[in-house]
């Protein structure tokens, strides 16, 4: 329960940066100065933008789904937290491709920004590195109990691990300076709840499938 206070405030404490982070985007939106730095569509910015928001959104969903499938308070706490903190920076992601006047959607295939538009379409609807198929999906929300945490717990590791990634990514990558941080908050936040879910899946007398 300690690790789960920890994670609780570490989210909240991450909803008030974000929120500054979209402030300073918000001040820095007017004149030919932001004109002069405004990402183009096939950007490392705008990419990471647009992916990290798909992969966000299964995030949260996954979260939804297995606080109804157990009733255990500490999976359940642990999903809220990441289900709003990923459902807050999806809308700042998608927000910043507003303010840059830029498409959410590419005809590009996902990560061409970091150089991987030509690996292998995702399978079952796995469109990026870590995301869960369809049929992963449909068994989480089949599951309950302890085998739901546990399928749970394993597959936000594995969705982690692939947006811990692309994260790294946009910091290496990305030209602005607030999209830069966040990532970085990102990298240092995921890896500290897969930790965190490493403990509880051995709890629960499993490991991550990897």
């Amino acid at each position: 329960m300690r690790h789960i206070g920890l994670i609780a405030g570490a989210a909240a404490a991450a909803l008030v940066a974000t929120g500054a982070i979209t402030y300073a985007v918000a001040e820095d939106s007017g004149g030919a100065r932001y004109a002069a730095k405004t990402p183009t569509a096939g950007s490392a910015d705008a990419g990471f933008a647009r992916d990290m928001a798909v992969h966000h959104q299964q995030a949260v969903e996954m979260s939804f789904i297995v606080r109804d499938r157990t009733t255990d308070t500490e999976v359940r706490r642990l999903a809220y937290d990441i289900a709003q903190t990923q459902a807050n920076q999806r809308g700042m992601l998608l927000g910043w491709l507003d303010l840059w006047e830029l498409p959410k959607v590419s005809a590009d295939p996902p990560m061409t920004w970091m150089g991987m538009g030509d690996m292998p379409a995702g399978e079952d609807g796995a469109l990026m590195p870590g995301m869960a198929t369809n049929s992963e999906m449909r068994r989480l929300g089949e599951l309950g109990g302890r085998q739901a945490e546990v399928f749970y717990l394993q597959l936000m590791t594995d969705h982690h691990k692939g947006g811990v990634h692309m994260a790294k990514g946009c910091v290496a990558r990305c030209t602005v300076r607030v999209e830069k941080r966040l990532a970085r908050g990102m990298v240092a936040s995921q890896r500290s709840e897969m930790r965190l879910m490493a403990d509880m899946l051995k709890e629960r007398g499993a490991v991550p499938r990897s």
